[in-house]
């Protein structure tokens, strides 16, 4: 007979007793009413665009990387080159030799989420399959080397001088340590988190998933960031003080009517990146960004919940004041048409090469 400690392990009850994985709309369903509320009080449904106005529909759905990248300083993210579909893998070759890119690099479609299309990429094989499986435009970008990352959470009331910071989550990319018996997907399996990513590990590492890793051999099976990657996320909000808030604030002024979002960094050391030294903004998130600190395994729902309202109460307040300064609110019809392109293209990313 089975214990309880074996039972518990299966991915069905790993699932049921830990929220973080449970699906969007077990998680977000019971706080759509509130989302109505905020709507009626904004006399529109669609009222996030305002929050961002220099980022298509305020960074909710949709946005294009490329065009984010095209109001940020160079120096604050990964070199990078834009790519669309369809092109010759040897002019994706060509360009990133020309700009002295060296492997790994890192492959990512220009509208995506949730990590969905991103992969590392570590040599010409790989990037030619990347480039000529691609579905989406994409576009490649060096691979950041330093080890730690952070989502922050920050927004700034339109016309205020400073901003805050709501959240910080601390990103610990999926891991195995091996015993010099098990391979890694053995290692994935007795591990009560690596067994929610056995399937997409064994894809993304192909034969390299047998790979039996020496006694005390830490291999890390996924360099993603991403919760739904595998990455445990950490709240470290109590790191937040008026230096990082500064930071962030001078970080923000750099991009243009930023207002509301997370910022996805990878940095060296905590205490240099506050100086503003070694560190590398990977993503912008706005209105759609979650504040990610709130799946830390310590906390339960109610804490989610909570975290939630109280980011979409900011977020609707941000978007009234832009809204009282002029930016329109998307119409009915473009809100819907918005809403139907993100279907589209979650469809499409389902079929990026990972």
């Amino acid at each position: 007979m089975k214990t309880l400690d074996e039972l518990t392990h299966r991915p069905f009850f790993v699932r049921l007793f830990n929220w973080e994985y449970w699906s969007f709309l077990a998680v977000y369903g019971w706080v759509m009413p509130y989302w109505i509320w905020l709507a009626i009080k904004s006399r529109s449904f669609f009222f996030f665009n305002a929050s961002n106005p220099s980022i298509e529909n305020g960074g909710l759905l949709n946005e294009s990387k490329k065009d984010i990248h095209a109001i940020l300083p160079a120096d604050l993210y990964p070199r990078t080159e834009h790519f669309g579909t369809g092109i010759d893998v040897d002019a994706v070759w060509r360009t990133i030799s020309d700009r002295g890119f060296l492997f790994p690099l890192i492959g990512k479609p220009d509208i995506g989420g949730k990590g969905r299309g991103v992969k590392k990429l570590h040599d010409r094989k790989e990037l030619d399959h990347y480039a000529s499986n691609a579905v989406l435009d994409f576009h490649i970008q060096e691979y950041v080397p330093f080890e730690c990352e952070v989502g922050i959470f920050y927004y700034r009331y339109p016309g205020a001088v400073k901003g805050k910071v709501t959240g910080v989550v601390r990103k610990e990319f999926l891991k195995v340590c091996g015993n010099g018996v098990c391979n890694i997907l053995e290692l994935l399996s007795a591990d009560r988190r690596g067994i929610m990513h056995v399937d997409k590990i064994a894809k993304l590492l192909g034969d390299g998933a047998q790979r039996i890793p020496a006694s005390g051999e830490v291999v890390t099976v996924s360099p993603i960031g991403n919760h739904a990657r595998g990455a445990l996320f950490l709240d470290d909000s109590h790191l937040v003080d008026a230096a990082l808030e500064q930071r962030m604030d001078m970080i923000a002024d750099e991009i243009p009517d930023f207002y509301f979002g997370r910022l996805d960094i990878r940095f060296r050391e905590w205490e240099a990146f506050k100086r503003g030294e070694d560190f590398v903004v990977i993503e912008v998130n706005g209105a759609g960004a979650e504040p990610t600190h709130m799946y830390d395994p310590r906390h339960n729902i109610l804490f989610a919940w909570k975290e939630i309202i109280r980011h979409w109460d900011i977020l609707q307040r941000v978007s009234r004041m832009n809204h009282d300064r002029g930016v329109p609110y998307l119409g009915f019809r473009q809100g819907i048409s918005v809403f139907r392109r993100e279907k589209q293209i979650s469809a499409r990313l389902a079929a990026m090469p990972e």
